[in-house]
């Protein structure tokens, strides 16, 4: 499935996959960026599930923390002590809980080193699970009109009969709404998730694509309960105490041959010494958990609005609270202030006089644009005619096509292609001004070192 967005021109694309004797979805994305300037993005994947009083998100056990949109507040987590969306929630409410929070309420987890999240209802004792390497995919989000009445209201508007319910919202190459990140010129950006039912193992501790984990203590017993998500035969699992390995189990596991077993131990002593590992008859280990110590963590502050351009000191400061408009698409902040500013302390700043150009490239002001490329290009090549970085080489080279300079775009793009960073888009906007002069040899081999710098390219338009 592919769609291009009409305001930014972005090509977001999503393959489907179901394979055989696997119980999880594939999807498969990629984001283009078919445009010559830089674009931001946003990617939400966003199920909705059925909810009632037993329901329960499932939040992987290092996240102490969540943040409302924009990070405008903040609550601890999953035991909220404090008054989040209105709510006092003191002296301490589980807000994973579905029929604890009576408001419309957002929460998105502060960060986590783990690579699921997902939710389970009590009643059935079964759930769904979303997996993906979290260092691409770090949003984990719960949205709920509230288990209220006016909540009830909007259940009933939006569904035909599976409300109420929740959506369960994970962001890729974002952690926050909003939370916008850069697509270069023609760049390319894929990734991967999974989502996956799940039953009977409770509140999962650990997951990847393959198997999940739930660990529990007890007094003197400890529960291990696993699901996998495709036949596995003769599974070990392995229970280790401080690295000496205290007990093994060989079993099948598939997604109805669910392992559970309860383990006496003379004394528990401290949880985060018990190791758990599960690992197939080839020896790939499918999942692990072991339990950290969680200290006190302080809770991360709220942002704040920024400040006025007159009351920031730092030019560097400046650009880049212009730069950050720009990115999260501020509708009420305009992002020419804070670069006019930094201009009227130093005209000859590189960094705002690219920006401001590249702002006046986006809304066809060609002419205009060009003075700031020129003077941001005299600042950074005043000890040195080849500069670090090519982009303000690149955006003249722009503005110079646009006006129908093409013999000094021309110039300009070759000097960008100096700087790794832009290379294919530089040598793509080459070929095609050999290509308009018919200089089909040159435009070929111009085309070829694009590609050589990007191949995925190729695929994505």
């Amino acid at each position: 499935m592919n769609e291009i967005e009409l305001m930014f021109r972005t090509k977001g694309m999503a393959g489907f996959t179901l394979y055989p004797e696997k119980a999880y979805l594939e999807i498969k994305g990629k984001l283009f960026n078919r445009t010559n300037f830089p674009q931001t993005f946003l990617w939400w994947a966003n199920p909705a599930v059925k909810v009632n009083e037993h329901y329960q998100s499932v939040f992987p056990p290092d996240v102490f923390a969540v943040f409302d949109h924009g990070k405008r507040a903040v609550s601890d987590f999953p035991i909220a002590t404090g008054t989040y969306y209105k709510v006092d929630y003191s002296p301490g409410t589980d807000i994973s809980r579905y029929n604890t929070i009576p408001v419309p309420t957002s929460y998105m987890a502060i960060e986590s080193k783990y690579d699921f999240m997902g939710c389970y209802e009590h009643d059935n004792h079964a759930g769904m699970l979303h997996v993906a390497n979290h260092h691409l995919s770090p949003g984990k989000k719960q949205w709920t009109w509230g288990d209220g009445d006016f909540g009830y209201a909007w259940d009933k508007n939006l569904t035909d009969e599976n409300g109420p319910y929740i959506e369960l919202m994970t962001g890729v190459f974002t952690d926050n709404q909003p939370d916008f990140s850069w697509l270069q010129p023609n760049e390319n950006k894929s990734f991967e998730q999974y989502f996956m039912p799940y039953a009977k193992i409770g509140i999962v501790k650990n997951a990847t694509k393959d198997a999940m984990l739930n660990i529990e203590f007890e007094l003197q017993n400890i529960c291990i309960k696993v699901y996998a998500t495709s036949l596995y035969k003769n599974i070990s699992v392995q229970l280790f105490n401080k690295n000496i390995l205290v007990k093994e189990f060989i079993t099948d596991i598939s997604p109805d041959q669910i392992f559970e077993e309860v383990f006496a131990v003379e004394i528990v002593g401290c949880i985060e010494d018990w190791r758990t590992i599960i690992i197939d008859e080839n020896g790939k280990e499918l999942v692990s958990y072991q339990p950290e110590l969680l200290s006190e963590k302080e809770l991360p502050p709220a942002a704040t609005a920024a400040k006025a351009p007159s009351e920031i000191e730092h030019i560097e400061d400046l650009y880049l609270n212009g730069l950050h408009l720009e990115q999260y698409r501020h509708a009420t902040y305009n992002p020419v202030d804070y670069y006019e500013e930094g201009l009227k302390r130093n005209p000859r700043d590189s960094r705002c006089n690219n920006a401001m150009g590249l702002l006046l490239l986006r809304r066809g002001q060609f002419k205009k644009a060009e003075p700031y490329f020129r003077t941001a290009i005299k600042t950074i090549t005043q000890r040195n005619p080849n500069p670090y970085d090519g982009e303000a080489h690149y955006n003249l080279g722009l503005a110079l096509t646009f006006q129908e300079n093409k013999s000094e775009a021309y110039k300009a793009f070759y000097k960008a292609t100096w700087n790794d960073a832009w290379q294919h888009s530089g040598f793509f906007e080459l070929a095609r001004i050999d290509a308009s002069e018919k200089k089909w040899l040159n435009a070929l081999k111009l085309v070829n070192q694009c590609l050589n710098r990007n191949f995925q390219n190729s695929s994505a338009r």
